[in-house]
């Protein structure tokens, strides 16, 4: 059975016989003590979840998150929210599969994101920061899977390379405004923006499409993780300044912005005032992006309502973005509440 349709593209009242990732499963128990299946299952295009009422111990021995299965039952709505009501899952050749069909990943291609790295590390200045930023991604195992790593288990970047995505975005935005608010340390606030979450690849574990947190992402998490690592690269690097290890840190240990988001400490550095707010701009404006991509019609329409900004959101679909950007381009050549954390 190969792959037909994908998740993004089910229509309610729809019948279903099709191959899925399980992302997760957990065995619960109805009112009356029935047990059934809570499933949640995955494609490249996005996920649903769905109960499979009927059979569940046997199914949960089937249903292994990160294996393929073939799934039939119907699409329905339940708290405005499309899911699958499974009526059968049977067990698929792991081998014959192409995962890529199964794994979300960046819409960027990994060499021009690389390539992008490389330029962006060529052009800081200070030299103990260049070095760090090039022994840490080039000399490290840490940096060999920052290139691949999820930049979170959910709601944004959390797919194949979206923390590489998520940490160049972010230090783009760092240069431009940078550029703009003098007493930003230039090469400080990108070096920050590309380390920010690079503790990251040591707190999540990510495997055939399957994102989790480690023992130590659970214990520590990546906010401390990622202090502590560049801390004992920077001690590699001979006569690397206190001072300059002390704000860069201080840029990691805040970037949260707040302590009830996580951050140990509040961002005390006109870099880490700026890099918090850039941090939180760039994930929410994935996640519209994200709900934008998924519009089918072809005009302006409202996103269901999103808890993570608590409020719904007006969407225009991703070609509109595009064109309005093209259009600002050429116009730019003629004419010179508290809301809850991402992370």
């Amino acid at each position: 059975m190969e792959k037909k349709g994908f998740i993004d593209s089910l229509k309610e009242g729809q019948q279903v016989d099709e191959l899925f990732l399980v992302k997760s499963v957990r065995l619960a128990e109805t009112r009356a003590g029935k047990p059934y299946l809570s499933l949640v299952f995955a494609d490249r295009s996005g996920e649903i979840g769905g109960p499979a009422w009927d059979n569940a111990e046997a199914l949960e021995k089937i249903c292994t998150p990160g294996r393929v299965v073939r799934v039939c039952g119907a699409v329905q709505t339940y708290r405005d929210q499309l899911q699958l009501k499974v009526d059968h899952i049977e067990a698929v050749a792991q081998h014959d599969l192409s995962m890529n069909d199964y794994m979300a990943a960046s819409s960027r291609p990994p060499a021009a994101m690389e390539s992008e790295l490389t330029q962006l590390l060529g052009e800081i200045a200070d030299p103990f920061l260049r070095r760090l930023l090039h022994k840490i991604f080039h000399d490290t195992e840490v940096g060999a899977r920052f290139q691949h790593a999820p930049a979170a288990k959910g709601i944004h970047h959390a797919y194949r390379g979206g923390l590489l995505e998520h940490s160049l975005s972010m230090a783009k935005v760092a240069a431009l405004l940078a550029d703009h608010y003098r007493t930003v340390n230039k090469d400080l606030v990108v070096a920050g923006a590309l380390l920010h979450d690079i503790g990251k690849t040591v707190e999540l574990h990510s495997e055939v499409g399957v994102i989790d947190y480690t023992d130590i992402g659970r214990l520590k998490g990546h906010v401390v993780i990622g202090s502590e690592f560049i801390a004992g690269v920077a001690a590699e690097i001979e006569d690397f300044p206190t001072d300059v290890l002390t704000h860069l840190q201080h840029l990691v240990l805040s970037h949260h912005g707040k302590q009830e988001f996580g951050s140990p400490i509040v961002p005390m550095t006109a870099e880490a005032i700026l890099l918090s707010f850039i941090d939180d701009m760039d994930a929410k404006m994935s996640l519209v992006e994200q709900l934008s991509n998924k519009l089918k019609s072809d005009g302006p329409a409202w996103s269901d309502y999103q808890r993570s900004l608590e409020r719904y959101i007006l969407l225009r679909p991703a070609a509109s973005n595009k064109e309005t950007t093209e259009i600002q381009a050429e116009d730019g050549e003629q004419n010179s509440t508290r809301q809850h954390t991402l992370f």
